[in-house]
């Protein structure tokens, strides 16, 4: 019986194991198929921990002895109870008496069998008491090394994070805080998890394996042997090898379809503008037909190799039973005690090598994890910020060189952002950097703190290369203010004092002063001790701004950088801001990177960056005459703040505020695919922090989903289902049968007939054969209908899920949580997870219901007395097989919680890593952190030890009960009469009963898992999106015209409210007129294509048709009139000819009007060089084309829509000249007869248009025709004059 929980928990462990680890092995193919137990693990034990692991370590080995010399009892109890039985047969003639040992007639002659041998008496069978609680004493050991694994594990974390904190910040780009953050909680936890029960259950396992055949040789030599042999066969379960594969299999069809969605999501706009939604929820079925059937067949194959197993199992009781009992009738070797004793223990030597490999798999993930934990352990930091290395100059001036810097991000080796940049930023005066988003501003400040080394070239301070100088006594000399400036979750007084630990709560009070801050915080309840929440989220913009400059005063910085210090602020704030950085300005080095206009005028020097170069230095006056990038932005910015001042009351307009902020988009390179690429802007990281945490909020929040509706989903499948049910109840009452047969063949040794003997034996070797084919049948009908129901399910709620996602709405995708990863992954697990609650559950759960109830009707049926008293321990067994099972999940997971105050301070050092380093605070976090650990430690040394009495309870209370029980079974022989087969045959059921209540409860977690996975799909399924693709209502019209007109259009992005995009947006186009939007970036041009596409809704005013509301019209009506060709297009990985067909999926496109489409878009004559034509694959994304190329495809594939309205989204802006001219020739074919909304880019693109409209900060501040406007004079005259870049 022990052998079937065993194999269906380590399968089910093996499984989980091998999802959990598939990405490890990418890093470490060896880490799964090497499992030598390596010393690298103990690298940070001391002689006290090796001391605790030595002595755990032999209690674990004699603990691990006693199961199999228990058996040695078990025996001398069993030959017992069979001379009992047989005394008592002889002594039924009143002509025998029992005198000195030996049953003798009454005349005094001793009394011989047929074998000429005497018959002993005087068994006792009411002391069958078993002293073995000392057993629990050394199962204690297990908390040996979970004490010793607490202080291992809290030593790692420590000289991991240390060293995480010294890493230079170019590491941090490459990876991912979330990453090191898992890291530092899950992969320490793995390897915890690897050295510490784990380690003690091993040695266990091992020792009762070796102890078990040397038990089995002591008893008998041959039946031993015999048992042995047979072994290999249950070995064949290196079928288990094929299952494997077959998993492989269906991993890598899901993976194909995971593929699938992945790219689908990626582009949802491109497949929500051609209404492709039904063909890619059909294209993602496609590949989940594959995974289903491999599925089935893994589930056909596993029934298959179950039956198999516990067919040979039965047939090896049938076997050794009818062998052995050979052996004690026939040849006398063996007592009836010694067969059960070789018999089991040779089955519990086998059993617990079988169990071993759990113990294996977690030290594989331990070594996995460890490979990566250690591995940067064992970094040495480029930049090593902690070091004491360098000197330090005597006086500092203040003057700044960079002589020649050449200088990539190392996540993004292919893009050069400063190239050969050479510029001094002298002493004492203000120096100010303009210049287009990603021209390399915040880069060169980066280099000034020496947060990375320049690739080419040096940077000096006061003529000293920095890389000598030493790097905290570097950081100290600067002080910096960023555009949304990092405070840490404690006081004001204690976020102002970062700037220097030493200070004085007078010079904070003076630093607030000096930064405008002072009154604001007086007014405040607790003044200084005010607590500024997460991030400082309980303080407005402009006083964090003005905390900020008051924590970079306090250092007394001869350097002042400013990074867009003032821009997210309104007016009145700013005012008090500029105000204070005007005041500390005099007599430092400083820096600004120019926001508002007020700022620039100030500086002494302004230096404009363009393409990673400076390449215009003067002052203001000096930059307009030259008509350079100063003058394009400052043009653009004078132009829009007329057109506003008549929308809003503001009347200092944000000067080039939307360009977002490249440094924080890199420096969070892991979100930059979150947000759309029409959103520019600086992101907002208090949004996304906000949103994670409400995110997991709402996860944990998540009320599981009601079974009856999960089990509806699979209700096609009913029939499968009971069948399984039917195979599962067979199943459960094989073991309530295997106790009845077991103790009918020990029953059998009592029979005085030699000849009887054999022939019942034989009989019950028959019975135990006819289970082994019932079992083998049952098993795999079992295995078959569940794995067949759970996979269709599976299916069915995947592609369910998928037509979800895409019936949603554009906005729906921009959430962080919505990320094309998170979506997949979703799609991935949650919909597997639900088979948890179904499928090869309900089988576990009518089995083990099946199984109890039987073996207790058994049990009460021969023996009430003994039953009840069994049943007294039956709760105690059945928690400690629930003890077992969680024991298996590993002892790590309960750590969790009390490390939650560590990984916040984690967290939030690894999310502000930058704003740590400019201000030299690494070692302050260390020591917070490692403080952290000490409660985390104490709880997990003082768990150890109520480990260690659980774990020795679980293994005490089983001696216990057979203690107990026999104890009551002997009296009640000796004293009731009752046959002693019937003592083991209600103790062997009961016990049973209890593994198998265990064995349920293990199956619980998957349980409640997978109702909450539905409740998460349930809740996709069940959202009603906010523009609905399936609804059939809406306005549809014949004479579609193309007339469009946006009225009073206002608009934010639904992820950053913060930020409104449209500020009141008024044109309109007639029908076959050409519109050309002009303005910088972010002020709102696609997103106004967006809202004629209806990706979104406008919040105030409406975006008209042919005269009717947008949002009055049907979607996929809409949208089949209207083409678009953007910048990027998205290419699918399929061939040319379907790409093309993509451009109208209402119905089936030929070949004809593909090849019409190439033409006119310039595409045939390069198609039909190419080997495979119209076949030939584009690969991911396009990748197998040049960009030219992708636009024709993607023109042609707008013209075969045969669009009313054509949206020309920057199409030419990427392209080389020669590329340009040939797409230009296509577009220019395309857009006639058809109203035409373009992006414009280059004047050759636009000059032709019949409406020019220049956008600024979401509204029009000019339009008409190119010659109309070149006679205003205004904006766009001083654009096209200046030959500025148009956007």
């Amino acid at each position: 019986h022990l052998t079937q929980s065993q194999t269906s928990g380590t399968q089910r462990f093996s499984e989980e194991n091998q999802q959990n680890n598939k990405h490890r092995c990418k890093t470490s193919p060896d880490c799964l198929t090497s499992f030598n137990f390596d010393l690298q693990f103990f690298r940070f034990a001391t002689c006290r921990d090796v001391l605790l692991m030595v002595t755990g370590g032999f209690c674990a080995l004699v603990h691990g002895a006693a199961s199999p010399l228990m058996l040695l009892v078990y025996g001398m109890m069993t030959d017992t109870f069979v001379a009992y039985e047989l005394e008592q047969q002889e002594l039924k003639d009143t002509r025998k008496i029992c005198t000195n040992g030996t049953i003798s007639w009454r005349n005094g002659s001793v009394y011989e069998t047929s074998e000429n041998s005497t018959v002993v008496c005087g068994s006792v069978c009411g002391k069958g008491d078993l002293s073995v609680n000392t057993n629990g004493y050394i199962s204690f050991g297990i908390a040996f090394w979970v004490t010793a694994a607490a202080h291992q594990v809290q030593q790692i974390r420590k000289t991991y994070f240390r060293k995480v904190m010294r890493m230079e910040i170019g590491w941090f780009d490459c990876n991912s805080v979330g990453e090191l953050n898992t890291r530092i909680s899950d992969d320490i936890n793995k390897i915890n998890n690897a050295i510490a029960d784990q380690v003690s259950i091993f040695i266990e396992r091992i020792s009762t394996f070796c102890f078990g055949f040397m038990v089995g040789f002591m008893g008998s030599w041959k039946l031993t042997l015999v048992v042995i042999a047979v072994s290999p066969l249950i070995g064949l379960g290196a079928g288990l090898m094929f299952v494997a594969k077959l998993t492989g299999q269906e991993l890598k069809a899901y993976a194909k379809a995971g593929a699938v969605a992945d790219e689908v999501l990626s582009a949802i706009r491109t497949v929500a503008a051609f209404g492709g939604e039904k063909k890619e929820v059909e294209r993602y079925d496609q590949n989940l037909v594959e995974a289903q059937n491999w599925g089935i067949r893994k589930g056909a194959i596993m029934g298959l190799f179950q039956g198999y197993l516990w067919c040979i199992i039965f047939l090896c009781y049938a076997l050794a039973f009818w062998y052995g009992s050979k052996l004690v009738i026939e040849d006398r070797e063996l007592s009836a005690g010694g067969l059960i004793q070789v018999f089991f223990g040779v089955l519990f030597a086998a059993m617990n090598l079988g169990q071993a490999s759990p113990c294996l798999e977690a030290f594989a993930s331990g070594r996995g994890a460890a490979k990566l934990i250690f591995e940067t352990i064992d970094r040495q930091p480029e930049i090593d910020c902690l070091s004491e290395e360098g000197y330090k100059l005597d006086k500092v001036k203040g003057d700044i060189e960079f002589h020649n810097i050449t200088f990539y991000y190392p996540s993004r080796p292919e893009v050069k952002i400063l190239d050969q940049i050479n510029m001094v930023i002298e002493t004492g005066k203000t120096t100010a950097f303009v210049g287009p988003s990603g021209t390399g501003k915040s880069t060169a400040l980066q280099l000034i703190q020496r947060f990375y080394e320049p690739q080419e070239g040096t940077v000096t301070l006061d003529g000293h290369d920095i890389r000598g100088l030493n790097i905290r006594w570097l950081r100290s000399l600067i002080g910096i203010v960023e555009q949304e400036p990092v405070l840490f979750a404690t006081t004001i007084a204690e976020n102002i004092q970062y700037g220097r630990e030493d200070a004085t709560m007078e010079e904070i009070i003076q630093a607030a002063k000096e930064a405008n801050a002072y009154n604001f915080i007086m007014d405040l309840p607790e003044k200084f001790d005010t607590l500024v929440g997460k991030g400082g989220s309980q303080m407005s913009g402009g006083q964090k701004q003005r905390i900020a400059i008051a924590r970079a005063l306090l250092r007394n910085p001869r350097i002042l950088l400013l990074d867009m210090a003032t821009s997210a602020l309104d007016n009145k704030s700013e005012a008090l801001v500029q105000d204070a950085l005007n005041k500390v300005r005099s007599g430092r080095t400083t820096i600004s990177i120019a926001h508002r206009l007020s700022t620039i005028r100030n500086a002494d020097v302004i230096i404009g960056f363009d393409h990673g170069q400076a390449v215009e230095r003067g002052t203001h006056d000096q930059l307009l005459k030259k008509k350079g990038v100063y003058f394009t932005l400052v043009t653009l910015q004078n132009e829009g703040g007329t057109a506003m001042l008549d929308k809003t009351s503001q009347t200092n307009v944000l000067f080039y505020s939307l360009c977002r902020n490249s440094i924080r988009a890199r420096s969070r390179s892991q979100l930059s695919n979150i947000f759309p690429a029409t959103i520019s802007g600086n992101t907002d990281t208090s949004f996304i922090d906000n949103t994670k945490t409400k995110s997991s909020a709402d996860e944990e929040k998540e009320h599981p989903a009601s079974v009856i509706r999960i089990l509806k989903y699979n209700s096609p499948e009913w029939l499968y289902m009971l069948f399984g049910t039917l195979a599962a109840a067979a199943n459960g009452a094989v073991n309530p049968v295997y106790a009845i047969l077991f103790s009918q063949i020990l029953g059998t040794f009592s029979i005085p007939n030699l000849d009887e003997q054999t022939r019942q034996i034989n009989g019950i070797c028959v019975l135990f054969t006819v289970v082994a084919g019932m079992s083998f049948v049952t098993q795999f009908l079992q295995g078959y209908t569940f794995g067949k129901s759970g996979e269709l399910l599976t299916r069915r709620l995947r592609k369910m899920g998928f037509q979800a996602m895409m019936n949603q709405e554009v906005s729906w995708f921009d959430d962080p949580k919505n990320c094309p990863g998170a979506l997949t992954t979703r799609l991935a697990t949650d919909a597997s997870q639900v088979q948890g609650a179904t499928g090869t559950q309900i089988g576990m759960i009518v089995n083990s219901l099946t199984n109890v109830g039987a073996s207790i009707i058994i049990a009460f049926y021969f023996s009430w007395k003994l039953s009840l008293l069994v049943l007294c321990f039956l709760p105690l067994i059945g928690l400690s097989g629930a003890f077992q099972a969680k024991m298996l999940t590993g002892f790590a997971n309960q750590d969790k919680e009390a490390l939650e105050a560590a990984g916040q301070v984690s967290s939030e050092a690894l999310n502000n890593i930058r704003t740590i380093a400019g201000l030299a605070k690494e070692d302050s976090f260390v020591q917070l952190y490692e403080q952290q650990l000490e409660l985390p430690y104490k709880a997990a040394t003082k768990k150890a030890k109520v480990y260690g009495v659980f774990f020795a309870f679980a293994k005490c209370v089983i001696f216990m009960a057979y203690a107990a029980s026999f104890r009551l079974g002997g009296f009640l022989v000796s004293s009731e009469g009752i046959h002693y087969s019937v003592v083991f045959r209600v103790i062997s059921a009961i016990v049973i009963s209890g593994t198998a209540l265990g064995r349920a409860s293990s199956f619980t977690p998957d349980y409640a898992k997978a109702k909450v996975a539905a409740a998460q799909l349930f809740k996709l399924f069940d959202r009603i999106p906010k523009i609905s693709l399936q609804s059939d209502q809406g306005e549809v019209w014949d004479s579609f015209r193309g007339e469009l007109e946006f009225i009073n259009c206002k608009f934010t992005y639904p992820t950053r409210p913060d930020v409104q995009i449209l500020r009141g947006l008024q044109i309109s186009v007639k029908p076959g007129q050409t519109l050309a939007f002009v303005g910088s970036s972010g002020c709102g041009k696609s997103t106004s294509i967006q809202l004629l596409e209806r990706f979104y809704d406008p919040e105030e005013g409406q975006v008209l048709i042919d005269g009717y509301s947008s949002k009055d019209i049907n979607v996929s009506f809409l949208r089949s009139k209207i083409g678009i060709v953007s910048q990027e297009p998205v290419l699918f990985d399929s061939s040319i000819a379907e790409n093309i067909k993509y451009g109208d999926n209402t119905r089936d496109v030929s070949m004809e009007e593909v090849v019409d489409a190439a033409r006119k878009a310039y595409l045939h004559d390069f198609v039909m060089a190419l080997p495979n034509k119209y076949e030939t694959h584009v690969g991911s994304q396009g990748s197998q084309l040049s960009r030219g190329e992708k636009q024709r495809i993607a023109i042609a594939r707008a013209i075969v829509r045969n669009p009313k309205i054509l949206l020309l989204d920057e199409a030419t802006s990427a392209l080389d000249t020669e590329s340009e001219k040939i797409v230009q020739a296509a577009l220019d074919e395309a857009r006639q007869g058809r109203t035409c909304i373009v992006i414009a880019h280059r004047l050759s693109t636009i000059q032709n248009a019949d409406v020019i409209a220049v956008m600024s900060q979401g509204v029009i501040i000019e339009k008409g025709t190119h010659e109309e406007l070149m006679g205003r004079r205004g904006a766009y005259y001083n654009l096209v004059t200046s030959g500025a870049p148009l956007s």
